[in-house]
């Protein structure tokens, strides 16, 4: 059986994916947004205009801040996971590397680690391949498939790996990897950390852990991560309130509360891993974060990951 990491629901919406696998609409949909048809009015109250009125997740998500999304904050986001995926801030340099991290998962290459055993690698160069049909990966498709949820690299050796790094030369297959990092990871766990009512650093958090885990339902994946912290503590968005410095307050209180309990339950995930079970990317820079009360992910940022400090300064 293959294991339930990155391999279920990959590049689907948030939204959809929290309806398919828990029923309904996300938990923490509704707050995030205070529907003005629901309110009490009078005679003399102008009713809104009906246009206006989000009619779907994206419309309603793309009323909130960027946060994350922001391009600034993008970058930030990409150096701090690089850090923690490949030592280095250096994240453009890392479209060629390939390697097994001896992590059960076999290769893992590429901008955010495409790995051949949690089928992001293979549908990466699926849709690569569509409109690439001559590209030096399109031949390992076969073996990639028989690969699909191993360690095994039978059939990829020896020539793989020149084959990628081969592939990486090209801009288009930079900026493929581009695509997919943001479909299957990035745009989905921001997308629900702000339905969840999740200011920037927990959209960084919840990405982090969508890179990590993948966007799995079992209690490894970060859909499983999820629901676990859910069920201890509740979202920022399931909570109500008027909009005054106390609530304020009380929101940011709720907020870190929250981001605690879904950091306890991804480390305990890592803390179990037989192959993954360094926890510096939570207790030395996520925790850190949220300990000096950085919800904004402002600079200066410093961290340690794996012992090694590092930091952006501007």
């Amino acid at each position: 059986m293959k294991p339930l990491t990155r391999l279920v629901l990959i590049g689907a919406p948030a939204a959809i994916v929290a309806t398919a696998v828990f029923g309904g609409s996300p938990k923490g949909d509704d707050p995030i947004y205070v529907d003005p048809w629901t309110t009490e009015t009078t005679a003399d109250d102008p009713k809104p205009d009906e246009a206006k009125k989000p009619k779907t997740d994206q419309e309603l998500i793309a009323k909130l801040p960027p946060g994350l999304a922001a391009p600034a904050l993008k970058e930030r986001a990409a150096q701090i996971v690089s850090s923690a995926e490949n030592s280095t801030l250096n994240w453009r340099g890392q479209y060629a590397n390939i390697r097994d991290v001896k992590d059960g998962n076999g290769y893992t290459a590429g901008v955010v680690g495409f790995t051949s055993g949690t089928h992001d690698m293979l549908q990466l160069i699926l849709d690569y391949t569509k409109t690439h049909p001559k590209n030096p990966l399109a031949s390992y498709i076969p073996a990639l498939q028989e690969v699909d949820g191993t360690a095994s690299h039978e059939g990829l050796d020896p020539g793989f790996t020149r084959a990628w790094q081969q592939a990486a030369k090209e801009t288009d297959f930079i900026k493929a990897q581009d695509d997919a990092r943001d479909k299957y990871y990035f745009k989905p766990a921001v997308d629900l950390a702000k339905m969840d009512g999740l200011g920037t650093l927990g959209q960084f958090i919840y990405y982090d852990a969508m890179v990590l885990h993948g966007p799995g339902i079992d209690k490894r994946g970060f859909y499983g991560i999820r629901e676990s912290a859910r069920a201890k503590v509740k979202a920022p968005s399931e909570l109500g309130g008027k909009d005054s410095k106390d609530d304020k307050a009380s929101k940011l209180k709720a907020e870190k509360a929250y981001l605690n309990a879904f950091l306890d339950e991804t480390r305990e995930v890592l803390r179990t891993k037989k192959t993954l079970n360094d926890t510096s990317r939570i207790d030395t820079a996520q925790r850190v974060f949220l300990k000096d009360g950085n919800m904004d992910l402002k600079l200066p940022l410093k961290w340690k990951m794996y012992e090694e400090d590092f930091s952006i300064e501007h």
